[in-house]
């Protein structure tokens, strides 16, 4: 017997009803966005502190524009390249599960985007909710090309904690009056150090306490009695920032896009791509005042440092039909640590703890498969015969080393050699697990401060779980180092001043709540040790946020093998994957 067709309005209602029951079963499907964006990458005239320069932009903006999107979106964000510069953009912080060509460190995981060539980023944000941000990660071109990346809840899902009135990202970077690229190329030619920034900049402006800047100044307009939720950022090239607003009280309840215990502090500390969410309580009745938001470096090492402060200016919007005096305000400013306080930037990380809740917790490895110990830190290598140098010494250059390995960047993408199996002559599965030649590495430093060269990696089995202690040296004087670590998040369990003790030291680690980052400082003379599942297959970058220190070869590679099953392999490189 044939089967005969249902009415359209019986055929409607079983279609309907198959829509619901199928999104019920799959409500990501159901809320879940694929968003399209378009970064074009071309010059851009920008004045600052009255100078005029041609600085590489994203669509014209600086900084570049926002990216916003919900936990379990989808994106797809198209870069075309106008400059003469090469260019890749990396989502920081992004996990990019299995889509590892999107990362974006160039000759790590792409080629770089050529004049005149673009490439389509196709990645899903998975586990993730709260602030991270988008940069250039080829040479310093991140100086000018960065902008946030704002993930909200699923829709139904609140923060836990109260629901701010409004949402403002700030984000922190430097300004060079000068071509950042000329700068860091002169330095690698000389072995010296950098020339250093003109101006710290909020939301791309250096504010009023730089000459010429008074108009260049970003405000935060508020209404008394609201919380607002401030989006951080450090953007900046190579400084750690202390920050802090006067007069006012924050409440840190999100970090590196993970929410934490929350905790109040008048003054934060956050490294160069560190992000960090803190909800701003306004003054119950409009103070009759203004108020500093200001932002100055914390400084460890031996080197030059811009040694300037960024302010912009909180202003509380007049309650109309007010009485209040319309004359000029009193204009406060907050009093920030002194410049080398490690004891408050210490006290200060030890705050940060996981929320470690069922909803959100903290699945620390409690079992660990590879441990693995890594020096970070200043040496040097030789000149070039019959050149003068400005390193340690006129015949020496600065470097910088993990394990006293400078990584060389391969001429090639090290995951499309991975992935093709076609690495012989690019990189070496060679990298020491720890240090060749023992010494004391935080007090006297050796007579020999010269590093050796290589591009080396580690290689992990998928699902491997590692600890690392990551150590700072006093070869060229002890200094914080901000190490970033693509395709994971990790959990920091411990740190301390000295020399990291393995007898004593694990003992005192947190594997409860400790806090859940993607870039963690190593402390000034000291060491913090980390935990992360190798559960993502791919080619993952590590290096210093400083960026003279990553110019410098403070960096190197992990390799994640693919796992068993289907959902455990790296997918194949899209077809627009840019060429060397």
């Amino acid at each position: 017997m044939g089967a005969s067709p249902l009415p359209f309005s019986t055929f409607l209602a079983v279609f309907l009803l198959f829509c619901f029951t199928t999104l019920s079963f799959f409500p990501e499907t159901a809320h879940a966005l694929t968003k399209h964006y378009k970064f074009d990458i071309k010059m851009q005239n920008v004045t600052r502190l009255c100078h005029t320069k041609s600085l590489v932009s994203v669509n014209g903006q600086f900084p570049g524009p926002r990216i916003a999107a919900r936990e379990g979106d989808r994106l797809l964000i198209e870069v075309v390249n106008h400059v003469q510069d090469n260019i890749s953009i990396h989502w920081h912080g992004i996990r990019q599960l299995r889509s590892g060509w999107a990362d974006g460190p160039a000759y790590i995981t792409q080629c770089p985007i050529q004049t005149g060539q673009s490439y389509v980023y196709n990645f899903t944000i998975v586990g993730q909710r709260g602030t991270l941000w988008w940069h250039a990660h080829i040479s310093w071109l991140r100086s000018t090309v960065y902008g946030p990346i704002i993930i909200l809840p699923k829709r139904g899902v609140p923060y836990p904690f109260v629901k701010p009135h409004k949402e403002v990202p700030i984000i922190f970077g430097e300004w060079f009056n000068t071509d950042t690229e000329a700068i860091i190329s002169q330095a690698l030619q000389t072995g010296g150090g950098p020339n250093v920034s003109d101006a710290y900049t909020i939301n791309g402006l250096p504010g009023p306490l730089y000459n010429c800047s008074a108009k260049d100044t970003f405000k935060l307009k508020v209404k008394p009695g609201k919380t607002y939720l401030l989006r951080l950022i450090n953007a900046a090239l190579n400084d750690e920032l202390f920050f802090s607003i006067a007069n006012h009280t924050l409440t840190v309840v999100d970090v590196d896009a993970v929410y934490v215990k929350p905790f109040e502090t008048e003054t934060l500390l956050i490294t160069p791509g560190q992000t960090s969410n803190v909800l701003l309580k306004t003054k119950s009745h409009y103070p009759n005042a203004k108020f500093f938001m200001i932002a100055r470096p914390y400084a460890t090492g031996q080197g030059t440092f811009d040694n300037s402060t960024v302010a912009g200016i909180l202003e509380y919007e007049k309650p109309s039909h007010s009485s209040v005096s319309t004359g000029k305000l009193l204009l406060f400013k907050p009093v920030l640590p002194a410049l080398n306080d490690t004891s408050f930037a210490t006290n200060f990380t030890n705050k940060l703890r996981s929320l470690a809740s069922a909803q959100f917790p903290a699945n620390v490895p409690q079992k660990i498969d590879k441990q693995f110990f890594f020096t970070v830190g200043l040496g040097t290598i030789p000149c070039q015969s019959n050149q003068t140098c400005q390193g340690l010494t006129n015949t020496t250059k600065l470097q910088a080393s993990i394990n006293n390995v400078s990584f060389v960047m391969p001429t090639t993408a090290l995951l499309q050699t991975q992935y093709s199996g076609k690495s012989n002559g690019f990189y070496t599965t060679d990298f020491p697990i720890s240090p060749k030649n023992p010494f004391n590495y935080t007090g006297t430093p050796p007579n020999n401060t010269m590093v050796s060269n290589g591009t080396k990696v580690v290689v992990l089995p998928f699902n491997t779980s590692v600890e690392l202690i990551l150590q700072d040296t006093s070869i060229l004087g002890a200094e914080s180092h901000p190490l970033h670590l693509h395709g994971f998040s990790f959990y920091v369990v411990g740190q301390g001043f000295g020399n990291y003790d393995k007898n004593k030291d694990p003992a005192k680690f947190n594997l409860i709540d400790p806090i859940e980052r993607n870039t963690v400082g190593v402390p000034s003379g000291g060491w913090v040790a980390i935990r992360f599942l190798a559960d993502n297959p791919g080619v993952w970058f590590m290096h210093c946020h400083l960026e003279v220190h990553t110019s410098w070869g403070l960096k190197m590679a992990w390799i994640v093998l693919n796992g068993k099953l289907p959902n455990q392999k790296l997918l194949p490189p899209p077809s627009d994957l840019p060429k060397c």
